[in-house]
Formats: C-alpha cells, sequence, structure tokens
C-alpha cells in the first residue's frame, strides 16, 4: 500500500485510503497511519469529507497520543489548527474539551488519574493554539474552556467523591497511628531510673532503635495526617487535578506507609527490650508483624505508583517525534 501511494497522486477524492486512515486512528493503529503518512506527506492534510477535520482532530477526539505527537513535525501545522467541524463548529481546542464514553481514555483506574489526563490533553493542545483559536467560540456560543468545564463536570464530581472517601479512610488510620506512637513514647519499655528519670535502658541500642522509628513513626503520620486534611479542604477546582490533589495523595500515602513500616519496627525492638533471651517466642511475633506492611504495600502500591507516573512521569507528548 505504502509503495502505491507513494507513486500515485492522493486527492480528497481517495476516498478509499481516507475511510482507511481515519478508521486506523478511532481503533489506535498507530504504525498503519505512521507509515502511509511515511508514504505520503499529502495526507496529512486530507480531511474527513462528512465534517472537514483533519487527522489530528480524529486523532484528539479518540486520545491516540502516538498519532497527534506527529503533528510538531509538521511545519504548517497553523494551518490544520485551523480547521473547523462543519456540523459544530468545532475547532481543535473545542474537540479536546469534549468528553465522548468512545476515548480509550477509560482505561485509566479512577476518575482522578482520568480527571488529569484529560487536564494534560487540554492543556497541551491550547499551548500549541494560536492565541485566536483558544478564545474562539463554536456554534453554541461556547469557548473551549467552557465546553471543557460543561463536559467534564460529571467526571469532576466523581474525582471529587472518590478523593474524599479515599482521603477520609486513610485519615483514621493516621490518627491511629499518631494516637499509639505518642502514648508510646512515654512508657518505655524497661521503665525510668527513680532518681534521675532518665530511662534505665538509655544506653541500648535497641533502646535507641525504639525511641527513633517511634519518633519518625509520629512524624510521618502527622505529615500524613495534614496532608490528607488538606485534600479534605480543598476547593476541587479543575486545575487541581493537574498536579495539586495527585501531589497531596502521593505525599499522604508515601508517608502513612514509612508510619506504618516504623511503627512495626519500633513494636519489634520494644519486644525485643521486654523479651529479651526468649528469641523462640519473639521471633515469630516480629514476623508477623511484616503482615500489615506487605498487605499495604500490595493494596496501595498499584494507585501509588499510577498516580506518581501520572504525575511526574514523562509525558505521553513527545514534540521531538518526526516523520
Amino acid at each position: 500500500m505504502c509503495e502505491e501511494i507513494r507513486t500515485s497522486n492522493i486527492s480528497q477524492d481517495s476516498r478509499a485510503i481516507v475511510v482507511a486512515i481515519f478508521s486506523s486512528i478511532i481503533g489506535g493503529n498507530f504504525v498503519f497511519v505512521y507509515e502511509i503518512l511515511k508514504a505520503n506527506s499529502e495526507l496529512l492534510f486530507i480531511r474527513d469529507p462528512w465534517r472537514e477535520i483533519s487527522i489530528f482532530h480524529y486523532a484528539i477526539q479518540y486520545r491516540q497520543h502516538r498519532i497527534f505527537n506527529l503533528i510538531y513535525g509538521v511545519k504548517e501545522k497553523n494551518t490544520i489548527l485551523r480547521y473547523q467541524d462543519e456540523k459544530d463548529g468545532n475547532k481543535i481546542l473545542h474537540m479536546v474539551g469534549e468528553l465522548t464514553k468512545i476515548t480509550p481514555i477509560d482505561h485509566i483506574t479512577g476518575s482522578v488519574l482520568q480527571m488529569q489526563r484529560e487536564l494534560q490533553w487540554f492543556k497541551e493542545v491550547e499551548s500549541i493554539c494560536p492565541p485566536m483559536i483558544r478564545e474562539q467560540r463554536n456554534k453554541h456560543r461556547l469557548s473551549p474552556r467552557e465546553l471543557f468545564t460543561e463536559s467534564h463536570r460529571e467526571l469532576r464530581k466523581e474525582g471529587e467523591r472518590w478523593m474524599k472517601d479515599t482521603t477520609t479512610s486513610c485519615t483514621v488510620v493516621s490518627t491511629l497511628i499518631v494516637t499509639t506512637m505518642f502514648a508510646a513514647a512515654f512508657t518505655i519499655p524497661g521503665g525510668s531510673n527513680q532518681n534521675t528519670g532518665l530511662p534505665i535502658l538509655v544506653h541500648d541500642k535497641l533502646f535507641k532503635i525504639f525511641i527513633v522509628t517511634d519518633s519518625l513513626s509520629l512524624f510521618s503520620s502527622s505529615t500524613s495526617v495534614l496532608m490528607f486534611l488538606g485534600i479534605l479542604t480543598s476547593r476541587y477546582a479543575e486545575e487541581d487535578f493537574l498536579k495539586s490533589l495527585p501531589k497531596k495523595l502521593i505525599i499522604g500515602l508515601f508517608a502513612l506507609f514509612f508510619s506504618i513500616t516504623t511503627m512495626m519496627v519500633a513494636f519489634s525492638a520494644a519486644l525485643l527490650l521486654t523479651l529479651r533471651g526468649h528469641y523462640w517466642t519473639i521471633s515469630p511475633i516480629i514476623g508477623l508483624a511484616s503482615i500489615p506492611v506487605i498487605l499495604f504495600v500490595l493494596m496501595q502500591s498499584r494507585l501509588l505508583v499510577d498516580m506518581f507516573v501520572s504525575t511526574y512521569g514523562p509525558s505521553i507528548f513527545d514534540r521531538k517525534m518526526k516523520l
């Protein structure tokens, strides 16, 4: 097909190849689109004969970022950006503001990450659009930003509900750890010297481990409580889902994980100090102390990794991609 296209004159009347390209974009077949466009770069400017929009409009509508990345290497991209949907008068930025059920963005876990990805799309397309297109209204008298707000209202509400439910549960756990670690700091194993008031085992290495890990658990759980409270009291504006809310949740979950880990270490150190010499009894108990840490990692690690990659990982948009 590439050899045939390379030696043929492609026009807008070439209905078969036009349908093939647009169907491939809908299905996310990047290799086919890439090879066909590389064989004949004139196809970059073909339009859908029914709606008069380009392949990049389709890539945006169906959230195919690899195909959209090809626009960065097109010198005449400002001409393509001015194409509009003849039905609704939507320019390219209007189309990224629409939320449709046919986009593959639904495979992303959680409404918060979906909302974040939608904002990333909007910000990226907005950055390459001329100022005139950013404020231009469609036939329904809506600007791109107004259309984005209207079409993403339900997704934003779902994200707010999910975020509040998650942080409320985590706040309860963090608060319990704060209370426990604070009380443990004043009920130290081995007791205190009646004359000096200092702990009897103050010079013991295990006691130092206990004090340090108890303090770390207290401080990290307090940090997680503050982060979760910051999420609960957030205004939940659209922009908050881009960086602010994911960043707070990442810090809160990591601090909670760290506080649980250090709490188990402090418990094990206190047990060794109290039952020194009875290792046959202590060993199984210390082994069981690792179970909460492992369970937390198994249950929350995927969410934490996905949110970290989505927020701080490499962008899905590759401005260096060329044909």
